[in-house]
């Protein structure tokens, strides 16, 4: 028996229509097919409309008409097989053969996240085309992929954050099944498989919502338009369609995660809050289930509470993006950095950034004209996932710059050892980890002419004062999108190929070494050289096995102390290619980072 309320669902020899229209007089059902047929639905106290109808092995088809309007796609479609103007289609999910019984995931410290983009990470941009890749990511030491939105979006190229029926499966990448083929596949190699979801708005095209219920309020408002209805009059329903929405996810499709887009911009004043309901509802589905299932908020809060439990006064998250990290660390690899991040610029900040977390904690930030921001000092550093690189970052750039358009080599192999010895639980950008210089545009494919054009108009007026005078390429046109894809043949050309190997070795560190994985601050001290070098200290939970790794973040010769080998300290590993051995002469060489270990 599903746990969703709404949408269509095979129930043994039935299919159940349901829909959430509470101020709906009357509802009727379009079934498409050889012979088109009109059925009126049954309201209920609750504002859904039934009705049950003979299971039948042909595709269900079909569309909704509310009080003499539309037909519309079902707002709770779990595929639009032609796009978000189509008709829904029912989605048998008895017919998929799942191999991955034994498979209860891992759990979230243990993760070495890899994020990516379905199509733009492979030139066939589908579902199928990821799994002959991911025996090279586990080689690597991926073991968890987390996928941009996948949710049906307008036309055949998007990030997904645009997507109008949360609960389907874009039909460009291969719909449902390719999906499940995917993440069966991910298992039987070791990998977690999680999804970035978005449940803050619902995108423009083909959004239907309105002609159903009040999914919407205008007592708030976001960046992308209105707010979802979470606290308002008639809230009941949607409260219960994006809280249904996280379990449906695992139910499935047998996720392990979700990353959850913009929480900050998710707005409920109730007593009983939205977050309370999707615990609640995530105790018993973990209850039932017995596999690990992680949630990662996204927010611009720098609020310890999102990670706090639940009955603690919390959102119960299990982690949080950590922005401050990326800021503090890329404004040290590159000297343009402070002209986007006004706030950042000092060693301390980092500093702060591997042993606290937040950097700005209560100060006064002047991007923001206020203070913002609280301690995270005492949260543990697993419930953080730190990065170098996300879509974010390069994306909303005019140029669509990765870290490796804009930073040496060198500095990126130093870059890529700050993210992998941090205390945080790291994540990858796709082709990060070998250096793929291919851009990543922002890119849309809309039907809707003045759609199109405010959304042009929209990214030049983002990059007005960010842009250096270049204007943003047309994110509609076809070529934005193909630029942004990914040169995975490079991973084994030159010094591509010198990073990934260094990544590799990178991970490998991370996973075996005790020292690194102690989440736990206090096993995390940090001693600043200059204002360009810093020594980072881990040390394994017993504190007796310790790693010091130094960086240099100049391009400067720094004089340091080098740990005294009658101490007990070898050189693991180190950034220099032309293989130094040693601390030669008490002084590291830079952009670089040497690491020693001591085990007793």
């Amino acid at each position: 028996m599903t746990n969703s309320k709404a949408g269509a669902h095979r129930i043994g020899e039935e299919v159940r229509f349901t829909v959430w229209a509470p101020q709906t007089k009357q509802m009727k059902l379009h079934l498409q097919g050889a012979i088109p047929a009109v059925f009126e639905m049954q309201p209920d106290e609750e504002g859904y409309f039934n009705l049950t109808i003979p299971w039948s092995a042909q595709p269900v088809r079909y569309f909704y008409e509310p009080d003499g309007n539309g037909p519309f796609p079902d707002p709770a479609s779990q595929f639009q097989p032609d796009g978000v103007h189509g008709c829904s289609q029912l989605v048998d999910h008895e017919v998929f053969q799942w191999t991955d019984e034994r498979w209860t995931g891992r759990p979230f410290e243990d993760l070495i996240i890899y994020e990516l983009h379905v199509g733009t990470f492979t030139p066939e941009g589908t579902f199928d085309a990821i799994i002959p890749r991911l025996s090279a990511l586990a080689d690597l030491g991926i073991n968890a992929i987390e996928l941009m939105p996948v949710s049906e979006f307008p036309g055949r190229r998007n990030w997904g954050y645009d997507a109008v029926f949360p609960y389907s499966v874009h039909s460009a990448y291969g719909g449902p099944e390719k999906l499940k083929e995917l993440i069966n596949a991910a298992h039987g190699l070791g990998i977690t498989v999680l999804l970035d979801i978005v449940i803050n708005h619902i995108g423009p095209e083909g959004n239907y919502f309105g002609h159903f219920g009040p999914y919407f309020t205008d007592k708030y408002s976001t960046p992308w338009g209105k707010a979802i209805n979470y606290d308002g009059e008639w809230s009941d329903g949607v409260r219960e369609y994006f809280s249904d929405l996280i379990i449906f996810w695992s139910e499935y499709y047998h996720l392990d995660g979700l990353r959850l887009d913009a929480i900050h911009e998710i707005f409920d004043k109730g007593a009983f809050s939205f977050w309370e309901l999707v615990e609640q509802k995530l105790a018993r589905h973990r209850q039932s289930n017995g596999r690990a299932f992680h949630l990662i908020a996204e927010s611009d809060l720098n609020s310890p509470r999102v990670t706090k439990p639940v009955h603690a006064g919390g959102m119960g998250f299990d982690a949080q993006w950590l922005d401050d990290f990326h800021h503090a660390l890329y404004v040290l690899l590159d000297e343009k950095g402070q002209e986007r991040y006004v706030d950042f610029g000092s060693i301390e900040q980092l500093a702060k950034a591997y042993k606290e977390g937040f950097v700005h904690s209560g100060s006064y930030v002047r991007f923001r004209k206020r203070k913002h921001g609280a301690s995270s000092a005492g949260v543990p550093g697993n419930a953080f996932v730190a990065f170098n690189l996300n879509h974010d970052q390069a994306g909303n750039r005019v140029g669509g710059e990765r870290l490796s358009q804009l930073v040496s080599y060198e500095r990126q192999r130093v870059a890529a050892a700050a993210l992998l010895l941090s205390p945080y639980v790291p994540m990858l950008f796709m082709g990060e980890e070998y250096g793929d210089d291919s851009p990543f545009f922002f890119f849309v494919s809309h039907s809707d002419p003045e759609l199109i054009e405010a959304v042009i108009e929209g990214r030049k007026r983002e990059f007005k004062d960010f842009g250096d005078g270049k204007k943003p390429l047309n994110p509609q046109e076809e070529n934005t999108f193909l630029l942004s894809q990914i040169k995975w043949e490079k991973r084994t050309e030159g010094r591509y190929a010198a990073l990934l190997a260094w990544t590799k070795a990178l991970i490998a560190l991370r996973q075996t070494h005790p020292a690194l994985r102690n989440f736990n601050k206090d096993g995390v001290t940090v001693d600043i050289i200059n204002k360009k070098a810093l020594l980072l200290k881990r040390s394994s939970a017993d504190h007796k096995v310790h790693l010091l790794c130094f960086f240099n973040f100049s391009d400067e010769d720094i004089p340091i102390d080098p740990p005294a080998t009658s101490s007990g300290y070898n050189l693991i590993l180190d950034s220099d290619e032309n293989g130094v051995p040693e601390l030669a002469n008490g002084v590291l060489a830079g952009p670089g980072v040497k690491i020693f270990s001591r085990i007793p």
